[in-house]
Parts: C-alpha cells; structure tokens; sequence
C-alpha cells in the first residue's frame, strides 16, 4: 500500500509561495453580506478564477453565522477555508486554518492579547492551523468597521518608517504572517512603496488586503512583495472575476 504524502499546511503553503515567488489570491467572504442560499454560485465564481484561497470573516458577525456559511462553503468548494475573524465568538471547526490575529498596530489590549486569551478554550482543542498573524492596519482613507470595532487608528501611508518598525516587531515576536490592512472598501489601497518597504524589512509572508479593485491593483501588490492578495469588495459586487 503506497502512503500518501502529509497534506502542506496554508502555513507552508505561503512560506513557499514567498521563497519561489508564487502569486496567490484569496477571496474574502464576509458572512454578514451572504446568504447560505448564494454560497453555491458564490463558489462556483471563485472555482472559475484563479484563486487560492478563501478567507471568511468580518468585523461585526452574527456570533453563528460564520459557521453556518462556513460549513456550506465546505460542501461546494474544495479550496482552502481560512477564518479571518473579528471576535473569538465567531471561531469554528468548518474551516482548515485560523489567522490568528494580533492588532499591533494599535494600542487595544482587548485586540492585542485579551480576544487571543478568551479563543483559547475553543481552540486548544481545535483541529484547525492556527497560523500567528500580525494585523497592520494602514490608512486607505476610509473610516472602516476595523476602526471602529477595535478603537484603534491606522498608520498613515506616509509614514514609512512606524508601518516597517511595526511590522518588524511583529516578527521579532514571532508572528508568521504579516497582513497588511487597508480595510474593506477603503477608497484607496496600501501603495506600492509601502509594500515594497515592509518587503524589505522583514521575512515572513506579506498578505495585502483593502481597496483593491482592479486586475492592475492585484498585480501591482504582487510585484512589490505581496505574496497574497486579498480582494473582497470587488468581488463581491462582481467588479473582477464575473
């Protein structure tokens, strides 16, 4: 009997990404902004693009409904699910990998250590990979629902130095992702250079996410370090991959 080879965590599956300079895409699911009787097309659209994986959460969620379209995600798609919540409340088995967030770009002990304390009893005995990520929120000159669940302001764009030192710090904690945040429907993204400075300045993957709405958009985050593209908005209103 041949055995079959271990499944690669999301984990390694983006370490990789980094080292061979693969591109990956993930679609963002808010569970507030779909029904279970959608979910079926909603896959149908991301099997039909070139996407990696699929990132599920919001700010403000009905403590079940994350797991209720968690779970009917799962009976139509074989990609990836990734939670990417708001609150510990909304956790669930019905997803592969968890983004364990850390806020460290604002000063919210709720949002920097409190809501990864109160997660612990669902998730120590969890099968999901819990992959250490350190949230950056940057400005995309948008007031979004990230600011004002956590209370906390995002870095301006200008300034290079905080967003790279931050990031950096991340890592020297231990963080193994990096996500890089302008906020859902932010008028505009992370730009260019401050990805490509945060590339510069640390060793772990880069997640970009926030204002992207454009094919030109995705491509310009990958070339400078990106090596995962969140798109959430646009795809939602059918503005990329129809």
């Amino acid at each position: 009997m041949l055995l079959q080879p271990p499944k690669m965590t999301i984990l390694t599956q983006l370490q990789q990404a980094k080292q061979t300079n693969k591109k990956l895409i993930a679609v963002l699911i808010d569970p507030d902004k779909i029904t279970k009787e959608a979910v079926k097309a909603t896959c149908a659209r991301i099997h039909a693009a070139p996407i990696d994986f699929i990132l599920m959460g919001g700010s403000i969620v009905n403590q079940h409904q994350t797991e209720i379209i968690a779970q009917e995600t799962k009976k139509h798609s074989t990609i990836p699910v990734v939670l990417f919540p708001g609150d510990y409340q909304h956790l669930t088995n019905e997803a592969d990998a968890l983004l364990f967030l850390n806020l460290i770009s604002g000063n919210n002990p709720e949002y920097l250590i409190q809501q990864q304390i109160k997660s612990v009893p669902f998730l120590k005995n969890s099968p999901l990979e819990i992959i250490s990520t350190g949230y950056v929120l940057i400005d995309g000159n948008t007031q979004t629902a990230t600011m004002q669940v956590s209370n906390t302001q995002p870095i301006a764009q200008t300034n290079i130095e905080l967003i790279c030192n931050t990031a950096k710090a991340g890592e020297f904690m231990g963080q193994q992702l990096v996500y890089l945040e302008a906020g859902s429907g932010a008028a505009k993204p992370v730009e260019k250079h401050v990805i490509k400075s945060v590339y510069n300045s640390v060793n772990i993957p880069i997640i970009v996410g926030g204002g992207i709405r454009s094919f030109k958009a995705i491509e310009t985050a990958h070339l400078n370090g990106a090596t995962l593209v969140v798109i959430g908005t646009a795809f939602e209103n059918h503005v990329l991959y129809q």
